[in-house]
């Protein structure tokens, strides 16, 4: 007999869902807000583009609420809120990405390079 305790076993972690593809949501979720805009055109292209200021609006809500920098309001969200509205910011500029070109992978996959190689040089 030996003085060690027996070995613990670690609970298994669920296994994550699939992955979503993140282009075809994006492309699902233009076509979807495309068939349903009540503007079109031009108008309708730079209210696209305005949404994208209306959610990074509400990131600045999220942590002003997460660090309870409103006195008034004390600590009103969690720093998951803020997850969350950071990554409708994302989804909002993919779409309206995706409102000026159907190349939205290819367009935004070069940029990223670009910046990736500006901010990392060329080894990364």
């Amino acid at each position: 007999m030996t003085d060690q305790a027996p070995p613990t076993e670690t609970p298994a972690l669920p296994e994550p869902p699939a992955s979503p593809d993140v282009w075809a949501a994006i492309d699902d979720l233009w076509t979807w807000l495309d068939a349903n805009r009540p503007h079109g055109g031009q108008e309708g292209m730079l209210l696209r583009m305005l949404k994208l200021s209306e959610e990074v609006g509400e990131v600045a809500e999220a942590v002003i609420g997460a660090t309870g920098q409103n006195p008034r309001k004390g600590i009103t969200h969690t720093w998951e809120d803020v997850q969350g509205e950071l990554c409708d910011v994302v989804i909002t500029a993919l779409v309206a990405l995706r409102t000026l070109t159907p190349d939205t992978r290819e367009v935004f996959t070069r940029h990223l390079a670009k910046v990736t190689a500006r901010s990392l040089g060329p080894s990364a």
